[in-house]
């Protein structure tokens, strides 16, 4: 099997297929990845491949990763995106012509795997979005390869995904969900992780905690979690909240201009907002928190921050975006785009947690990673069936 990445950036599409990467090889199956860039400046970070933490795991796990080299979209600053070179067709078609079926994350990898020339392989598309008209080019290089015939599958992640990619003309035939799943070793409630992470940021063992969990992106809809932010820290002396991904730093200027316009005169409560960036540890800040939020405007499916977070205790409160809602029925809450309304929830949620610990418990096969890869390994082997040549019929006595 060969995945072909787009780039190695932060992101929970990129997190959920290298994990079913691993889980495959695990189980026995012989996996490589090929990333269209090296490096990739986004959400005012710069994240190069080396640095990733999932291409980290993936090379631990001894599956190979190699890169064609290119920087943020653009080969040298003058050719299109699109538009490959001799060397790097040759680099794809020598890593295509030694695998049986190729993996791409998500349908922007598809723009090098159209390319003409290329080596013949069934291609199965990881989607993991609820809105294929906002990704650019992509949703027309998806309708290419369906009609060249070399997509054999679709992997949608969520029920909106399904349908949002049927209704713009994905043939339904094609489109398989599997729901996203997690590491439940590693994403648990843990009480003494929780107490030293707070301890580590001077939080109180009892002072309520939000954390936001997304890269710097208008999908995600910053600027209502940081109203929302300012109006639940007014009534909540003691409260923080705390916000992870790409972008989510210091360093970030749209982030301070967000925190500036959001707060305005009660510029002293975005003290208690901790922008902590991206983080390896993920497991950790979800275990210290008492609510993970989510107030997304677009674009999510099967929001990974939302199953992380519920795995290791935090309550989820979110919008309702792609499957969010169903994800968090009858475990947390669902609120409008308003900020005051999202502010109530997360007090509702943080006094509610003891009593949904139960139902969070109770619900933790649902999500778990072992059930995602068994799905995947049983499409992957179906698709690799029925490509395989039929064996040569026997020659006459």
């Amino acid at each position: 099997m060969l995945s072909v990445y787009e780039g190695f950036f932060s992101g929970g599409a990129r997190i959920v297929h290298s994990d079913v990467v691993r889980g495959l090889a695990e189980g026995g199956q012989s996996h490589q990845v090929l990333s269209i860039h090296g490096e990739v400046h986004r959400e005012a970070t710069r994240q190069r491949m080396e640095d990733d933490a999932c291409y980290r795991a993936l090379t631990a796990g001894g599956v190979g990763v190699t890169s064609l080299g290119r920087t943020a979209g653009l080969v040298d600053g003058r050719v299109a995106a699109h538009v490959f070179s001799g060397p790097e067709l040759a680099e794809t078609a020598r890593s295509m012509a030694a695998a049986d079926v190729i993996l791409s994350l998500k349908e922007q990898p598809l723009a090098l795997l159209n390319q003409a020339g290329l080596p013949r392989r069934p291609v199965v598309v990881c989607l993991h979005r609820s809105d294929p008209e906002n990704q650019g080019p992509a949703l027309d290089e998806l309708k290419a390869a369906i009609a060249d015939g070399t997509v054999a599958a679709c992997v949608c992640c969520a029920e909106s995904t399904r349908a949002a990619y049927e209704a713009a003309g994905v043939p339904g035939e094609l489109l398989h969900v599997i729901p996203n799943g997690v590491d439940l070793l590693r994403f648990r409630p843990d009480p003494a992780a929780r107490q030293a992470f707070r301890a580590s940021l001077g939080i109180p063992a009892t002072a309520p905690v939000i954390v936001f969990a997304a890269r710097y992106a208008a999908m995600k809809n910053v600027p209502l979690l940081l109203r929302a932010a300012r109006a639940w820290l007014a009534r909540e002396p003691a409260g923080h909240v705390l916000m992870c991904g790409a972008g989510m730093d210091d360093t970030n200027p749209a982030l301070w201009a967000d925190t500036e316009m959001a707060f305005g005169a009660d510029r002293h409560l975005a003290e208690r907002v901790r922008p902590l960036g991206v983080r390896r540890d993920m497991e950790t800040v979800y275990a210290a928190a008492d609510v993970v939020a989510l107030t997304s405007v677009s674009g999510e499916a099967a929001p990974l921050c939302l199953i992380e977070g519920m795995m290791c205790g935090a309550v989820p409160v979110t919008t309702d975006v792609g499957d969010s809602a169903e994800l968090v029925r009858g475990l947390g809450f669902v609120t409008p785009r308003d900020p005051e309304a999202v502010a109530r929830a997360w007090t509702a949620a943080a006094a509610g947690r003891a009593g949904l610990a139960p139902a969070l418990a109770a619900s933790r096969e649902r999500f778990s990673r072992t059930r995602m890869i068994a799905a995947y390994a049983a499409l992957l082997d179906g698709v690799h069936t029925r490509a395989a040549p039929l064996p040569p019929l026997a020659e006459p006595l």
